[in-house]
């Protein structure tokens, strides 16, 4: 471990600290007034944050840095791994279809409750479709030629469909998202052709497209009381449905109007004091921007990029396959939680429930980013070791 602490990448660790660091700070101010409304001290989340984090970096990002590359890369491990998170989703299945709404929060079921913390099984499910990917794709490396591809990427698109499909079950169209582009991606970049790569691109933001315009023409009878239907239409009409799930829409963009360039103060937004509903999960962005204004939102969005920006350096220059495309997969993790949760925070993509990476408050987020983290720093010093071999040997 000390000999690999001289390999550690601080492009990637130093952007990831201080990205955590701000984030339990933010969900400490845009949580304080809720609890202090409801009777609780003004601490307990920023708290909780704090103590996810740490908890976190020493059970998770320590041993996923520390552990050898090939324990990512064994079949058992892998096998292991994607085997959990299937049983913790058909857990949400069965409770989905047992109990109903009754167990839905915000209109999915997607938590376990282990007491200490509410587990949510998709977070653990998205870092491991991308070992799990790393693992196949790598073992298919110069395989994926025209006449092959399809018989190659048959069995991985199989069980990546029907991960989507446990996810979608409860249903959390956000998560399915997620999922999709993980396998989009880690596909095109594992050796696919890229006109073939393109064509799927191009064919799925068609459907996509197809797709939400009909439903929002047709307008069915039998979604209209469906949450995440609501969320759609509050998307297209926030004002005129402020009270039917347009409030949260609404209220971000008073927050962001009021911030300014520079932002009223930390501890000082209006918008979290009950307008905007849970102000320090979805729509921390809303309160930041509030709050330290409209350029210190922007430098901190540009943080979470450079850091993403670093990591897909590593996977660039990677000697390894396997290695490149742990770094890919993570990348795509962290750029399309933020860009739903931007999108979904300046009104540009529909609210689906997706939090801002590293800076919203939750547990199980921050525990999978931060193996994500670890992941990622031990591919990055295993690169840097293979090479210095390789020069020694030169």
């Amino acid at each position: 471990m000390r000999r690999k602490l001289r390999y550690l990448d601080y492009k990637i660790f130093i952007p990831y600290l201080i990205l955590v660091i701000l984030g339990v700070i933010l969900v400490y101010s845009a949580s304080s007034d809720i609890l202090l409304v409801n009777g609780f001290k003004p601490d307990v989340y920023g708290i909780r944050q704090a103590i996810y984090a740490v908890a976190a970096f020493a059970l998770f990002g320590v041993p996923f840095y520390a552990l050898k590359i090939k324990v990512f890369k064994s079949p058992k491990f892998v096998a292991s791994f994607l085997l959990i998170c299937i049983l913790m989703l058909m857990w949400l299945v069965f409770l989905r279809f047992a109990h109903g709404s009754s167990a839905a929060v915000n209109g999915a079921v997607g938590w376990i409750n282990l007491g200490f913390i509410n587990l949510q099984p998709l977070e653990v499910t998205k870092l491991a479709l991308v070992i799990y990917l790393a693992y196949v794709l790598d073992r298919r490396d110069g395989k994926l030629v025209a006449g092959r591809i399809k018989s190659n990427l048959s069995h991985p698109a199989i069980l990546a469909a029907f991960l989507m499909c446990l996810v979608i079950v409860e249903p959390d169209f956000g998560g399915t998202a997620i999922l999709f582009m993980i396998t989009l991606v880690m596909f095109s970049v594992s050796g696919v052709p890229t006109k073939i790569a393109l064509a799927w691109l191009i064919g799925i933001v068609i459907l996509v497209g197809a797709v939400f315009c009909i439903v929002v023409a047709w307008n069915p009878k039998f979604l209209q009381e469906s949450y995440q239907f609501q969320r759609l239409m509050s998307f297209l009409h926030p004002f005129e449905l402020e009270r039917k799930g347009g409030a949260q829409l609404v209220n971000s963009y008073y927050a962001i109007h009021n911030g300014g360039l520079l932002g009223v103060g930390l501890g000082n937004s209006m918008q979290k004091r009950g307008y905007l509903p849970e102000p320090y999960t979805d729509f921390i962005l809303s309160i930041t921007a509030e709050e330290m204004g409209v350029i210190f939102t922007i430098v901190l969005i540009g943080l979470l990029f450079y850091l993403m920006w670093q990591i897909m350096n590593v996977g660039v220059h990677a000697v390894s396959q396997f290695d490149a495309l742990i770094c890919f997969g993570v990348t795509t993790i962290i750029f399309t939680e933020a860009f739903f949760n931007i999108g979904a925070v300046l009104g540009l993509l529909p609210i689906t429930g997706v939090t801002l990476p590293f800076i919203s408050y939750g547990g199980s987020s921050m525990i999978v980013l931060t193996a994500a983290i670890g992941l990622v720093l031990n591919v990055a010093a295993n690169e840097k070791m293979l090479k210095e071999k390789d020069e020694t040997i030169a």
